[in-house]
């Protein structure tokens, strides 16, 4: 049995304190050995957070009941006792910095679970902390002087189940005036600042990249990613598929998510149209005004409890959630044709030609056109099936332009095609059609009613009314808030300004809940939207190209021209693994598809754990929203250092 002399430096004595020697045998065990630390410091206080730390490994030794033997640890190790949680300055989507204590010993997962217990977020395995862009020194000190950072240190909440006040807000906040109005303030939108010009926006797909690259790993804790006590981190929305996301009970959740969305549309991080950009600036107006005289929390109406009607954008199903049911009763339906004029285009390069117009028939998931209604009993010019390809609307109400983009799989790469449709319910229902079938559904399938109606609402929404309230002034709108940079250099505030008062017409009679909810639903209805890039060398290949990873499925990316080469989705995977030695992602699809590829702005673990994270998004059910299985998180996104 070995025996020596162990080096411990215990926090709480300053950095400038003599290590602790405590006489130690191999077959000591880790608890025993804080009890000699702690008896040598002669101070009496609480210890029971504190835990050793072995700086050289970058680990915690958290298993009181191993040995000294067990964990390897010798006469030149270097230990630390430590708390385990700290104060971290957390920088929420709504720009609000909190001060709060995290555990910095637990998996990053577990501790953005207890940041979200404290602030009262439900389903925190949608959420991550990703580390903030490097200031400049320079300008570094006065930065932090200008953010204003909220301390809740103070606050503790128990272990046992959440409780509210009948207002909504949790019972932790409520001890003082003072943190609930930190609570109001998470639960409430807050105005742009004029700053939004300065801030940093991505330009290229590179750009975009570069900020996953910044996520920390769900599986290792904070201080084994360097992150020290005090520093400042992110806390933002992860995963793209949001999970029953209840009003009554999520107001700082759907808040929060609010920001997010708005902020990827103002610093232009997801594109869309000028017209969607005033009808986004319109809602960014509405919910604005209805913050300032609403200050009350949130809470649910009649009309927002069928959260499958108004949430069917927002809580993303794959077809892996289909129930057995669902699929034997679909089986039994008769799937109806949808047919009609329709004008197709196929963009090709030293082509002049246009839209020509043929007879369209949709029948279950392909569509076929002919050149005439009489010949359709004929062969079809030809036939093509949309499972598995990309639905991107084409659409400006004001120029009564209604078009359809298509990317159909092909082996050499994305075929381009567009259909073009003669006005709005035409194109509501053709467009529903493409989005049922780009999954695999058929017309038979029951959401497609729905999908026609959102998409109707959608065009309602962007139609220009003639002001009602002429006398409003132009001053009463800030449009460098509610609008991104870009169109304040093309357009003057006095032109902007009666563009989002015209839009604001189509949404000024919206409850708070309902506009909040309705931005997002457009915004999920974006073709950019839960795209998270990541520049990759595929196996092969002698250039670097971009991966595009989402709720459902995988996209390659020219990196030159931004055009979609390829498209996978989850449902056909067959398995996933990481070459760790030589950081390659290798997956293989249904059919012999096998991919290969490297990282180049990221780590592979960050794509693995994205991939592995929307898997696990998909197991969820209505019936654990309240019991998450951790274990099997860690193993879909955990790689080798799983749990």
């Amino acid at each position: 049995m070995a025996a020596w002399d162990l080096s411990v430096t215990v926090e709480e004595l300053g950095p400038e304190a003599t290590p602790f020697k405590v006489s130690v045998t191999s077959d000591l065990h880790i608890g025993g050995v804080v009890l000699r630390i702690v008896e040598k410091t002669q101070i009496k206080k609480d210890w029971s957070d504190h835990a050793l730390w072995w700086e050289q490994k970058q680990q915690w030794l958290l298993q009181l009941s191993w040995t000294l033997e067990k964990y390897e640890i010798h006469a030149d190790a270097r230990l630390s006792l430590t708390p385990q949680h700290k104060p971290l300055r957390l920088g929420l989507p709504n720009g609000t910095t909190l001060r709060l204590q995290a555990c910095f010993s637990r998996p990053v997962f577990q501790t953005v679970t207890g940041v979200c217990r404290l602030l009262n977020m439900r389903h925190p395995e949608e959420l991550s902390l990703l580390r903030p862009v490097e200031e400049k020194k320079k300008k570094k000190k006065d930065t932090e002087e200008e953010v204003a950072v909220y301390d809740l240190t103070s606050l503790g909440i128990s272990s046992g189940p959440a409780h509210t006040l009948s207002n909504g807000m949790p019972v932790h906040f409520a001890d003082s005036p003072q943190t609930e109005a930190v609570y109001k303030m998470l639960s409430v939108s807050l105005p742009a600042p004029e700053t939004i010009t300065k801030m940093p926006r991505p330009t290229s797909l590179v750009d975009k990249a570069q900020v996953h690259s910044r996520w920390l790993d769900s599986s290792r804790s904070l201080l084994q990613q360097g992150v020290q006590e005090h520093d400042r981190l992110l806390l933002r929305f992860k995963y793209y598929c949001f999970h029953d996301l209840q009003p009554k009970y999520d107001a700082v959740r759907l808040t929060q998510l609010y920001e997010q969305a708005r902020w990827a549309i103002l610093l232009e991080d997801v594109g869309c149209t000028e017209e969607e950009m005033m009808l986004f600036a319109a809602l960014q107006y509405h919910i604005g005004k209805l913050s300032l005289s609403e200050p009350q929390l949130m809470t649910s109406c009649p009309s927002m409890d069928d959260l499958d009607s108004a949430l069917q954008c927002l809580e993303v199903k794959t077809d892996a959630e289909e129930s057995s049911a669902e699929d034997m009763l679909e089986t039994m339906r008769v799937a109806p044709e949808l047919h009609d004029y329709l004008k197709i285009f196929r963009p090709k390069r030293l082509t002049l030609k246009g839209y020509k117009q043929f007879w369209f028939t949709f029948n279950n998931a392909s569509i076929s056109y002919y050149k005439s209604k009489e010949e359709s009993l004929k062969e079809p010019v030809q036939q093509i099936n949309l499972k598995g390809c990309e639905v991107v609307p084409d659409v400006s109400v004001a120029g009564q332009k209604f078009c359809i983009r298509l990317l159909i799989p092909g082996a050499q790469g994305m075929n381009v095609v567009c259909l073009r449709c003669e006005n709005e319910l035409q194109y509501s229902r053709w467009m529903a059609a493409c989005r049922l079938a780009s999954k695999g559904k058929t017309l038979a399938d029951s959401s497609f009613s729905n999908e026609v109606q959102n998409i109707q609402s959608f065009l309602a929404m962007q139609r220009t009314t003639p002001r009602v309230n002429a006398a409003q002034t132009d001053d009463s709108i800030n449009t460098h808030g509610l609008v991104s940079p870009r169109y304040h250099k093309k357009y003057k505030s006095k032109q902007l300004t009666p563009r989002i008062l015209d839009a604001y017409q189509n949404v000024a009679q919206l409850p708070l809940t309902d506009a909040l909810l309705r931005f997002l639903q457009i915004w999920q209805a974006l073709p950019e939207f839960g795209v998270c890039y990541f520049v990759v060398r595929f196996k092969g290949c002698r250039k670097d190209e971009v991966l595009g990873v989402t709720n459902n499925r995988l996209i390659r990316i020219d990196l030159s021209t931004g055009d979609v080469v390829k498209t996978w989705r989850y449902n056909t995977m067959k398995q996933w693994n990481v070459n760790w030695d030589i950081q390659q992602v290798a997956i293989e699809f249904n059919g012999n598809v096998n991919i290969a590829f490297s990282c180049v702005t990221a780590t592979c673990k960050i794509v693995h754990e994205y991939i592995g994270g929307y898997i696990f998004m998909a197991t969820r059910t209505r019936e654990q929203t309240e019991v998450l299985n951790q274990e099997l998180f860690y193993k879909l996104t955990g790689g080798h250092e799983a749990l």
